[in-house]
């Protein structure tokens, strides 16, 4: 790859020192670092002879305007570089305008190197596409049946309203009774349950509507509410089409229109509106027929720790998800509809063991990008520029999510632009999808790779998918656990919306000068994204991720700890001594933490453990306790390099035909207790019992005579 970075000061010229961004490039795939007054402009003429000139097959360029972002790309596509092979970064209203020229020269300087790093990484796109109808059910509210009939085939549930005056054309329209008693399925598979009192043999003739009380019977559908009274004219119908204990009934729909109806996911659920609005209409329109959107995942399920043979296991994925994307089909199942996936990443951070990852960004990327923000050897830091302590002094990373946190510093930005005070510290930004993304391992990464601290930059209240403060539960954990770490609480929240930057700025502030110096330095850190060389998972899973991260930081702090708390996805395994060492809990571990030797001892492998707790869940004697957090004298590198600890101690049986181990004493006995007085004498004249051979031994000893088993 060939990078050119381009540096325009964008009618700004005070704002960055375009010569300190070219010094503090230091990306090794960036060829030339070029700067203009008027790139877009004047500028693009001598920008298309430089990309001939280095041959480049990518650009980087500061330009935060459409506008300039658009002619910048087409230059760019007429010296024969692909559409995609143009990138932007924001020097003007997320660097310039809101920090001092230091500040702001140095952190362009490092997004441009983090840009660069992220493209390295970049994957392919991919699509995917559910094929669906255009019927569209619009639960109790006429306008919006009325505004979609043209477009789809829409029914209105009444829902308990009377339609026989409409307000609304609904000539279009079908028209059902009954009301909704509860929305199930999926985008193209939707199913309404209807509960009425009047059935689908009504004729219309109006009678009980005529004979009944006023509020408790409607005209148009006809139907009878719930509540309304008993009396005679239940009896008056022609067609005996009243069924006063009421029916149900179900209803299939391809989408669904419920305002003010139930909401059945924290951020909304493909094709199920809660509300209804311009933006609702045209999200229905686009959606009829079927949807093709870019693949968000990549699954694999082999690896998945959800369950197995009916025990439950881990359930972080499906508790993650706000769009009712994840399910569990089976108490041992897992499974992802990424046709209704929104792409907020919450199923990613949360599942330990690699089997949900983002296509875009992959964690791998993230990795690098940060450490390409916080590498101050190779390019970033500009303050021998200036001189002194001047540029970034703090290094904070910021995870900003990339809708409407992303929109308010542009906001901020642009009030700074206008000179307003709207600044804020100079955090090192990493775009994510939503905050959801981020997790325990991104977290660790940051603080192994030398940041000061991290923040988490989301939308709050306006999120669009978990609702206000998503990160809370992350925060407080990651602070317990850089407390164990000795590093102190370094992780915070943040959310800038409304019209006051100052409170924004006031509560950063607060943050990053409450922040000691990390004594893990920068610029020494790459990660591979495993917990061991000869790991079985594929790299950046959580787990491995944060592992690797965890005992970086700790070559730097050397902590006091016994266990280092907070740690979500790291589990300590205690055995009692109810322990038969029946194969359970080695068979359903997904990890393979768990082994049983043949001379009876149960052993742990702390460093693969995921905390999924099916372990727990499936022992018959309940002799297994699964604590969270990560306990530094477990694992091997505390250990002379062994992987394995015995956690238990028991005796295995060998068959007394063939020698081979089979089972432990324990097991053994268990049985015996149980079933014994039914099998006596099985075994025929011989001097052992029958629970002391193997199965292929026994199977012989009981069909073949007592003779061949002494």
């Amino acid at each position: 790859m060939k990078v050119g970075a381009f540096v325009c000061d964008c009618g700004a010229p005070d704002a960055i020192d375009a010569e300190g961004v070219r010094e503090g490039v230091g990306d090794d795939d960036v060829e030339v670092v070029a700067s203009a007054g008027h790139l877009c402009g004047d500028g693009l003429e001598k920008a298309a002879a430089v990309v001939n000139e280095y041959d480049l097959d990518h650009v980087v360029a500061t330009a935060p305007d459409a506008g300039c972002q658009r002619r910048i790309r087409e230059m760019a596509e007429a010296q024969g570089l692909h559409p995609d092979a143009t990138a932007f970064v924001d020097h003007r209203e997320g660097s310039g305008w809101v920090h001092d020229t230091p500040a702001a020269t140095e952190k362009t300087a490092r997004t441009i190197d983090a840009t660069v790093a992220g493209l390295r990484e970049e994957s392919p796109s991919r699509t995917v596409s559910k094929e669906a109808g255009d019927h569209v059910v619009v639960v109790g509210d006429a306008a919006a049946a009325s505004a979609l009939s043209g477009r789809a085939d829409v029914t209105l549930i009444a829902n308990g309203r009377d339609f026989g005056d409409p307000e609304h054309d609904l000539d279009e329209v079908d028209v059902e009774r009954g009301r909704v008693r509860e929305v199930s399925g999926s985008f193209g598979e939707f199913e309404l349950a209807l509960e009425a009192r009047v059935t689908e043999d009504c004729i219309g003739c109006m009678k009980c509507v005529e004979q009944g009380p006023d509020e408790g019977v409607t005209s148009y559908p006809v139907d009878i509410a719930p509540d309304a009274p008993d009396g005679e004219y239940l009896e008056c119908c022609p067609v005996d089409a009243i069924e006063p204990e009421g029916v149900e009934r179900t209803l299939e729909a391809d989408q669904v229109v419920y305002p003010g109806g139930p909401t059945k996911s924290r951020g909304g659920q493909l094709g199920y509106f809660s509300h209804f609005d311009g933006g609702v209409a045209a999200a229905v329109e686009s959606q009829l027929g079927g949807i093709t959107k870019p693949q968000h995942l990549d699954i694999e399920m082999d690896i998945c720790a959800s369950g197995d043979s009916g025990v439950e296991g881990c359930t972080r994925c499906t508790d993650a998800c706000p769009h009712e994307a994840v399910s569990r089909p089976a108490v041992d199942e897992v499974a992802f509809d990424e046709t209704a996936c929104m792409n907020c990443g919450a199923c990613t951070s949360a599942c330990p063991t690699g089997a949900v990852e983002l296509r875009e960004p992959t964690n791998e990327r993230l990795a690098r990008e940060v450490e390409s923000l916080l590498d101050i050897d190779e390019g970033g830091r500009v303050s021998q520029f200036f001189g002194g302590d001047a540029g970034i002094e703090s290094p904070v990373v910021a995870f900003v999510c990339s809708e409407q946190a992303a929109d308010a510093l542009e906001s901020y930005g642009r009030r700074a632009g206008r000179g307003e005070d709207a600044g804020y510290q100079p955090i090192l930004p990493v775009r994510v999808n939503c905050t959801d993304t981020v997790g325990e391992a991104h977290v660790l990464h940051a603080l192994a790779a030398g940041a000061d601290g991290v923040a988490i930059v989301g939308c709050g209240d306006a999120c669009l998918h978990s609702g206000p403060d998503p990160k809370a539960e992350l925060v407080d954990r990651m602070n317990v656990a850089t407390g164990d770490l000795e590093l102190g609480a370094r992780t915070a929240f943040f959310a800038p919306e409304g019209d006051d930057p100052a409170a924004f700025a006031g509560e950063l502030d607060a943050f990053v000068e409450g922040l000691e110096s990390s004594p893990v330095p920068t610029g020494e850190h790459e990660a591979t994204g495993t917990g061991r060389p000869d790991s079985p998972r594929e790299p950046f899973t959580t787990h491995d991720w944060a592992l690797e991260s965890v005992r970086r930081i700790i070559e730097e702090t050397e902590p006091d700890r016994d266990v280092i708390r907070g740690l979500d996805t790291f589990g300590r395994m205690e055995v009692s001594d109810a322990c038969n060492l029946t194969p359970t809990c080695s068979t359903l571990c997904p990890t393979d933490a768990i082994q049983r030797t043949n001379d009876g001892e149960l052993q742990f492998n702390h460093a693969d453990c995921v905390n999924c707790g099916v372990c727990e869940s499936g022992c018959p004697e309940g002799a297994i306790t699964i604590e969270p957090g990560l306990e530094p004298s477990r694992l091997p590198e505390n250990r002379d390099g062994e992987e394995w600890e015995p956690v238990f101690e028991g005796e295995m049986l060998e068959c007394v035909r063939c020698g081979t181990p089979f089972t432990s004493r324990g097991s053994m006995e268990s049985v015996r207790d149980e079933v014994g007085d039914l099998v006596e004498g099985v075994a025929g004249d011989t001097e052992h019992s029958i629970f002391e051979y193997c199965d292929e031994c026994r199977a012989q000893v009981v069909f073949q005579g007592a003779n061949n088993g002494r």
